[in-house]
Parts: structure tokens; C-alpha cells; sequence
């Protein structure tokens, strides 16, 4: 295309906004006809200087897209219940999931930039076929039983607040073994390979075999894996992403919050800040986060505790496992229960309030699972976090 510098814009941006503009403004040179011929050169050869763009590409502190938002469970669930009776489930969708779309992302099904967060809904005797991605990914389950994932071949019995964790590219299925419908929340981090261009995917069987639609209390992997402390010397180590412990058992995690909390009773410390007891789930082989791109949290806050703002480099999406209480994101101020779901974006201030107590919660605390994209960002060394009250 040739055009000169008197044609209106004609340049093969996408959007004419797109292109670069000689602006008066402070610290950009003087508008002249020439610095305006300068810039639609700039176009035609699909350049954009960067004095004009450096206030985007680099701003003084990360300013993301995702804005905090806020999911309440009552209305997630009561979709997918309808959804549950239209849509069928089977090859093509691959799977009965609704997922979170963060508000500022421009419609797509990302909750943030980094993070997919969706709600999985599975019909008494149902099978979600068998595939594979290369996302890591994991389910966790705020209510409900009955669902078995069954992960190369291994059985893994799905439970009120168990947390399980699937490194990318393993084979996969889901079957209802009862005669209730049962709903969990998937997290994956689909948006960031989809950003970088490095997902693949791969169908499996249609159905399972007999060997792999049993029910067993304990998968194969629990029984090698989940003995604290024990590090089983048949299983070699390092030889794939993830953690090799395919279920976090709810009574495990909920015993270690109390624990934490009976220890701060005691005088002897052991939460992270007063009546906010935490842990990490991790990889029993080495001690890392459980997937390569995904980190996982379990935070109970005792009724009446309030925990200080926090502001970290990276995105998080919260779940409320149990209780009630207010949580602040930036400007944004909630009332939330069980299992409302929201997002944390880069550097915003997160805070949250207890309001739990025996009528509303098992544990008399507000439980929060939490999961983010830390490891990401550590791994590139661009982690960054804050507890300020500056973050106010």
C-alpha cells in the first residue's frame, strides 16, 4: 500500500486509534508536519515509537486488566443445575463447564489474566470422556461426593474440600458413580499458555474400562504418597511436572488450620498474623508448589479477625470454603459466603474480614481456598509483594 503523508489514515492497524499520533503534550516533541509525516512513515512500515507508548508498556507499578469481581455460588450452582438438564456432555464440549469471565478481559472465559476459574457440573451416571492438555490444572470441591477423577488410569475419589492437584498432559476422566448430580470448581492456566501459544490437547477413550469406573476410598496415588513426612524410595522423583499426590484430603488440611490456631491460643505462634492460620499445598516429593504454574492456598481467619492488606505481583481467584465475612479488593467491598468466588488482580489490596461462627461455618472461622499464578512469576523472578498500610 502506498499513501502519503496528506491521505487520511488508510494504515493497516486494526483500529485507527491504533496508529501513532504527534499529540501536544509534556515531555513529546513539538507537533510539526513533519514529526506528523515522521509518524505516518512510523505506520505505513508498522512501527510505533516508544515515546509515545512508554506510559502503557511501562508503567510505574503493574496496572492489570482484570478488575476485581465478585461470583455468588447460589447463582453459579442454580446454572449449572439448568445447564445439567439442556446440554448434554460427551466429545465436542468435552465437558460440562461454565466458566468465570473476568469483567475487564474483553468477553473471554478468563477470570484473570493468567487464571481459569470454571464451575463443573456431572449428572448422576455420567462420564466426562477421557483427554488430555498440556494445562495444569486441578479441582477442588466446596460441597458435595460421589464423583471419581480418574487420572491415568487411577481412581481418585472427589470429597468436600479435597483439593486435587493434575499436572498438564496426563489423561483424564470424570464419572458420577451416584444418583445425585455433583458440582466443583476447575482452575487451570489456560489463559496463560493461550497467551504465550503453547497449549496442546488430545482426545482419549470415549468411555473407561470396568478396572477404572470402581470407587475405591483411597487412590493409588494417596496410598503411595500420602503419608506425611514419608517419601516412598520405589517412586523416582523430578520425572514429571506436578505432584505426584493426586488428592489433598479435606480432614488433613482442616486438622493443620486448627492446629496452627490452637498453637497462637498457646503463646507459641505458628499462624502467619493473629487468628489467620494458613498453609500451602505441596509437592510431598520436594516441596514445591504442586503444579509448575499454579499455586494453592487453604487461609482460615477466626471470627472477628481482620488480615492485613495485602498486595502481591500476579493474579488470584478465591473460593469461600466455609463461614461468612467481608473481603476488600481495591475499591471494591464484599459480604461473602459459601463458595462465592472472586478475583484478586496484579497489585491490588487484599483484605478480608471474619464474620464466621457456629451457625454458618463447620470450623467457626472464615475458610478461603485460594489459588494464584506465584510460581510464574518467581520463576521469572518478577514476584513482588506488600503488606503495607499503604495498601489501604
Amino acid at each position: 500500500m502506498t499513501t502519503s503523508p496528506d491521505e487520511p489514515y488508510a494504515g493497516p492497524y486494526a483500529e485507527p486509534d491504533a496508529a501513532p499520533r504527534a499529540v501536544a503534550a509534556a515531555n513529546q516533541p513539538e507537533v510539526t508536519p513533519d514529526l506528523e509525516a515522521l509518524y505516518r512513515g512510523f505506520e505505513r512500515e508498522l512501527l510505533v515509537p516508544l515515546w509515545t507508548e512508554i506510559g502503557d508498556l511501562m508503567p510505574l507499578h503493574p496496572r492489570s486488566r482484570a478488575v476485581p469481581h465478585l461470583w455468588k455460588w447460589d447463582n453459579l450452582l442454580r446454572l449449572a443445575e439448568r445447564a445439567g438438564e439442556l446440554v448434554p456432555i460427551g466429545r465436542g464440549g468435552e465437558r460440562r463447564a461454565i466458566a468465570l469471565a473476568n469483567p475487564g478481559l474483553a468477553g473471554r472465559p478468563f477470570a484473570t489474566p493468567t487464571l481459569w476459574a470454571a464451575i463443573q457440573y456431572l449428572m448422576p451416571g455420567e462420564d466426562a470422556p477421557e483427554h488430555r492438555h498440556t494445562q495444569h490444572a486441578f479441582r477442588f470441591v466446596v460441597e458435595g461426593s460421589g464423583v471419581w477423577t480418574v487420572v491415568g488410569g487411577d481412581p481418585v475419589p472427589m470429597n468436600r474440600g479435597d483439593f486435587l492437584p493434575q499436572a498438564g498432559w496426563n489423561l483424564h476422566a470424570h464419572h458420577n458413580a451416584t444418583a445425585a448430580p455433583m458440582a466443583w470448581i476447575d482452575g487451570l492456566d489456560i489463559p496463560f499458555q493461550y497467551g504465550v501459544e503453547s497449549q496442546f490437547f488430545e482426545v482419549g477413550r470415549d468411555r473407561l474400562d470396568a478396572a477404572e469406573r470402581t470407587t475405591p476410598e483411597r487412590s493409588r496415588s494417596e496410598r503411595l504418597w500420602g503419608h506425611v513426612g514419608l517419601r516412598p524410595l520405589s517412586a523416582p522423583t523430578g520425572a514429571a511436572p506436578g505432584s505426584p499426590l493426586l488428592s489433598y484430603k479435606w480432614a488433613v488440611t482442616d486438622r493443620a488450620l486448627d492446629d496452627q490456631l490452637a498453637l497462637e491460643r498457646e503463646g507459641h505462634g505458628g499462624t502467619v498474623e493473629p487468628g489467620h492460620a494458613a498453609v500451602r499445598y505441596v509437592d510431598p516429593a520436594g516441596g514445591a508448589d504442586v503444579l509448575p504454574t499454579i499455586r494453592a492456598e487453604f487461609h482460615r481467619i477466626v471470627r472477628g479477625a481482620e488480615t492485613a492488606p495485602l498486595r502481591e505481583t500476579g493474579s488470584s481467584v478465591y473460593q469461600v470454603f466455609d463461614g461468612s465475612g467481608t473481603v476488600t479488593v481495591g475499591n471494591r467491598t464484599w459480604s461473602v459466603a459459601r463458595g462465592d468466588l472472586f478475583t484478586v488482580p496484579s497489585w491490588t489490596p487484599f483484605s478480608a474480614r471474619s464474620e464466621a461462627g457456629a451457625t454458618d461455618s463447620d470450623s467457626g472461622a472464615l475458610d478461603l481456598f485460594r489459588f494464584g499464578d506465584a510460581p510464574i512469576l518467581e520463576a521469572l523472578r518478577l514476584h513482588r509483594s506488600t503488606t503495607d498500610e499503604d495498601s489501604r
